[in-house]
C-alpha cells in the first residue's frame, strides 16, 4: 500500500538510467489500485519510481553492494552520514575527490572504513564525479573522473532525513541479491517493476554498474523470470531498450509492449545522446 500524506522525496543519487523523467509515462501503466500491492523493485538503482510511490510495504534490491549499503545507512545512521557529508562538502575540490576515489585501490584501507564512511564516500563521489556516473573497471574499482561542478548537492540534509523517516516508518526490506532471488516471495498481490541495465547491442548504452556487466544471457534469464511471474499471476512491468532483440525476446501474447520516448543523457558516443525510443513491457492488460 502507498503511504498517505507523504512528503515529496526524490532520489538522493544520480544514476545512469534513472527514471525521474519518465515517471509520468510509467505511472500510466501501473496496475489499478497500486496501493493494494506489495511493491518489488529488484534493480532499484536510485529508486525514482520507488520514492515517487512510497509504498508502505516493499522489497527493494540491487546487485550493487555499495549502493545498497547507502540505503541501509540512510535508514539506520542518517545523522552520522550527514556529518561526514558536511565534511566532504567543505573539503570538496579535485585533489580531495581523487583522494577519496582512490581509497578502494588499497583493499585493506577500504575494508577498514566503517559502513557509514563507505556510504558517504559513494554519495560524495556520485554527486561530484563527471555526469553523476557510477562506473567501475574490470577490477571493480570506481574510475569516473572529477566533474568540476560549481555547487554540487553533496549533503541534502532535509531529503536524507525524510528518506530515513520513510524507510523506518514503513515495511521496507532492502536486499543485496541477484534479481531472481529478490522476488522469491512475490505473490498474486505483488507488483514487480524491473528496470535492468538496458540491452545495448552496439555497446553504447552505459552498463558499467558492476565489473561483470549484464549481458544477453541475463536478459534472457530476466525474460524467463517474467514468464514465471506471469504464470503465478504476479503483475510485472519492465523497462528496456527498444531493440529488435528485446521485442523478439518478449514476443508472447501475454506481454504488452509499449513504446515510450526518453532522453538519454549518458552515452559513450555523444551522437547517441538525446531522444531515444524505449519500451515498457507488462504482463497484463488493463
Amino acid at each position: 500500500m502507498l503511504a498517505k500524506n507523504r512528503p515529496h522525496i526524490k532520489p538522493y543519487l544520480k544514476w545512469a538510467g534513472g527514471k525521474r523523467q519518465l515517471l509520468p509515462e510509467i505511472k500510466k501503466y501501473l496496475p489499478r489500485n497500486i496501493n493494494n500491492y506489495t511493491y518489488y523493485e529488484p534493480f532499484v538503482g536510485a529508486g525514482a519510481l520507488f520514492f515517487e510511490l512510497q509504498p508502505k510495504k516493499a522489497v527493494i534490491n540491487d546487485f550493487n553492494a555499495q549502493l545498497i549499503l547507502t540505503y541501509h545507512v540512510i535508514k539506520e545512521n542518517v545523522e552520522e552520514l550527514i556529518m561526514i557529508l558536511k565534511k566532504y562538502k567543505e573539503l570538496n575540490d579535485e585533489e580531495y575527490y581523487y583522494k577519496i576515489r582512490n581509497l578502494d585501490r588499497d583493499a585493506a584501507q577500504f575494508n577498514n572504513l566503517t559502513k557509514i564512511e563507505k556510504a558517504a564516500r559513494l554519495i560524495f563521489l556520485n554527486k561530484t564525479c563527471f555526469n553523476g556516473l557510477y562506473r567501475v573497471n574490470s577490477q571493480g574499482l570506481f574510475n569516473v573522473p572529477y566533474g568540476k561542478y560549481r555547487n554540487p548537492a553533496i549533503c541534502e540534509e532535509i531529503m536524507l532525513r525524510q528518506i530515513s523517516n520513510y524507510l523506518n516508518s514503513n515495511d521496507i526490506t532492502v536486499l543485496n541479491n541477484d534479481f531472481e532471488q529478490a522476488i522469491l516471495t512475490a505473490e498474486k498481490n505483488s507488483f514487480i517493476y524491473f528496470d535492468p541495465p538496458y540491452h545495448s547491442p552496439d555497446k553504447t548504452n552505459f552498463t558499467g554498474y558492476q565489473a561483470d556487466g549484464f549481458g544477453e544471457e541475463d536478459q534472457e534469464r530476466l525474460c524467463n523470470v517474467m514468464i514465471k511471474m506471469t504464470n503465478r499471476n504476479v503483475k510485472c512491468l519492465l523497462s528496456n531498450s527498444d531493440t529488435e532483440y528485446i521485442r523478439e525476446l518478449y514476443n508472447y501474447d501475454f506481454f504488452d509492449i509499449i513504446s515510450v520516448q526518453a532522453k538519454r543523457l549518458i552515452n559513450s558516443d555523444s551522437a547517441g545522446r538525446g531522444n531515444i525510443n524505449e519500451v515498457l513491457i507488462r504482463n497484463w492488460k488493463n
